[in-house]
């Protein structure tokens, strides 16, 4: 067995795909917070790509952890000189093993935010990326607005305060960089947010201007803030994964990234200082985002949502025992053919016949081991945002609405916290316990569930679609999930 490290790198097996670049070339051009599995299955492959083609030598990642949680991430990219293995799984369970060397430093803010501010504010720092999940940005719930009201915002604006949030490092250096009369670094958030070059570019805004009013304006004026689409299926790392790959390939890794082959990325091509060649390892440099955004939000992440808790009442637990299952798998091309599909803006240079059956052999493969469990979660988020706008869209224009609504009595099916079973279901949700009460209330008022309107809006107004969720909760109650969606499919007059 063989620990992994730069020093290690020779003694790997031939079945391992390792550096061909020599990393001390490289220069730190990115600096990226959030360093998870999605970033490194993703964007620094892709730069990883670029290095191995004999380019970007200049754009280097170097990542900063922020959160207490992040030092075990710290702590594993110290001992391994920041390499880490990527292994993408094939469907017939084949792993290809990739050593990615394109993360040449790791930061840990809470131990040095003097390094991480002047790292920021170092010239040759040319973009900030971010994955740092959709609550990172801080938006109010309530407002929708930056929350200015956050404690630890606060504390980041008293005087003199030493930076600890993401929004405090980076404005500090850009503070330094007005100062010193360096341009702005571009912004670039990679996260699976609508719009989230403009999220980044609201949140980051209105912290500078709580600082500094001439800040946000220059930021505003000069900076830039990119939208993208992201896109590659990446489960937590587990012990399993770890044990694996070291009985497999003989490597040991503190924290590999297991992930599936498919990758896109989608980005608009708005940069104030420049960008790697992203268009030479097939990153999609476009104008517009908001087509493919669309295309995905509501096609992919929706369609997870449309088998994850049908699928879990019924005993699945991983995601490719739900799609597997004909009846689902239907379910789910009728949801994408029938409901999400009238919904989208034309989408240049797709083939969405293609992209809806690439998504079903993606959620089908075994090799990945996505839980539904991690489909569940966060779902109060989720769904207002990836199936509500489907919904809320087909009622406009008349369309059907019978697997949404399916989807949404599943979900308050799903929130009693018992599947079809018996077994306790662990509801993973900030607004957990609220929907629960009301959940566990539904089998006597079976609209009760639909009465919270900070997450439905006024959906409980609209009597077509409340008739249809009603009789799909009484089917979910009376039949169980697997009969309700063979039921519909069998009944193509559903509305």
């Amino acid at each position: 067995m063989t620990g992994l490290n730069s020093q290690t790198l020779s003694y790997l097996g031939a079945a391992i795909s390792t550096l061909t670049y020599e990393r001390t070339e490289i220069r730190t051009g990115i600096v990226h917070f959030g360093v998870g599995g999605f970033h490194r299955a993703h964007q620094a492959r892709y730069l990883d790509l670029l290095l191995e083609s004999g380019a970007a030598r200049e754009w280097g990642i170097c990542g900063v952890g922020v959160l207490a949680k992040d030092r075990r991430m710290s702590e594993v990219m110290a001992e391994q000189d920041c390499l880490y293995t990527l292994c993408v799984t094939e469907p017939d369970g084949a792993w290809t093993p990739r050593v990615v060397g394109s993360i040449i430093e790791y930061l840990f803010a809470p131990d040095d935010p003097e390094a991480v501010v002047e790292k920021l504010a170092d010239p040759a720092t040319r973009i900030v990326s971010l994955t740092i999940t959709e609550g990172g940005y801080n938006i109010s719930a309530t407002t929708g607005a930056f929350d200015a009201a956050n404690p630890a915002v606060r504390a980041d604006l008293a005087p003199g305060a030493v930076p600890a949030t993401v929004f405090g490092l980076v404005t500090e250096a850009l503070s330094r960089r007005m100062a010193r009369g360096t341009a702005p670094f571009t912004i670039m958030s990679c996260d699976n947010i609508q719009g989230n070059g403009h999220v980044a570019r609201n949140c980051f805004t209105a912290f500078a201007r709580l600082r500094d009013p001439a800040l946000a304006d220059w930021l505003d004026r000069e900076g830039a803030f990119p939208n993208s689409m992201v896109d590659r299926i990446t489960p937590a790392t587990t012990a399993a994964m770890r044990a694996e790959l070291t009985d497999r390939f003989g490597i040991e890794d503190g924290w590999p990234v297991v992930t599936e082959p498919f990758l896109q990325w989608v980005l608009e091509d708005k940069f104030t200082l420049g960008r790697p060649d992203f268009g030479r390892v097939g990153v999609q440099l476009v104008e517009d985002v908001a087509p493919y955004e669309l295309m995905k939000l509501r096609m992919l992440n929706a369609s997870h949502q449309a088998l994850c808790y049908l699928g879990h009442l019924t005993g699945y637990r991983l995601v490719h025992e739900v799609v597997q299952d004909e009846a689902f798998r239907r379910f789910l091309l009728r949801y994408m053919d029938e409901e999400a599909r009238p919904t989208l803006l034309p989408v240049p240079g797709i083939d969405l016949d293609t992209y809806r059956d690439t998504l079903i052999e993606r959620f089908s493969n075994a090799a990945i081991g996505d839980t539904v469990a991690r489909l569940c979660a966060e779902s109060s988020d989720r769904i207002p945002k990836w199936l509500l706008p489907v919904l809320r869209s087909q009622l406009a224009t008349d369309g059907t609405i019978a697997c949404a609504a399916t989807v949404i009595a599943g979900w308050a099916r799903y929130c009693e916290g018992v599947d079809e079973g018996g077994a306790p279901i662990d509801v993973v949700d900030p607004l957990r316990d609220r929907l629960m009460a009301l959940a566990r209330r539904q089998r006597d008022d079976p609209t009760v569930f639909l009465s919270d309107r900070s997450v439905f809006g006024n959906l409980i107004d609209e009597p077509r679609f409340v008739a249809a969720y009603r009789a799909a909760l009484a089917s979910l109650h009376t039949r169980g999930a697997r009969a309700t969606v063979v039921e519909l499919l069998r009944d193509q007059r559903t509305p």
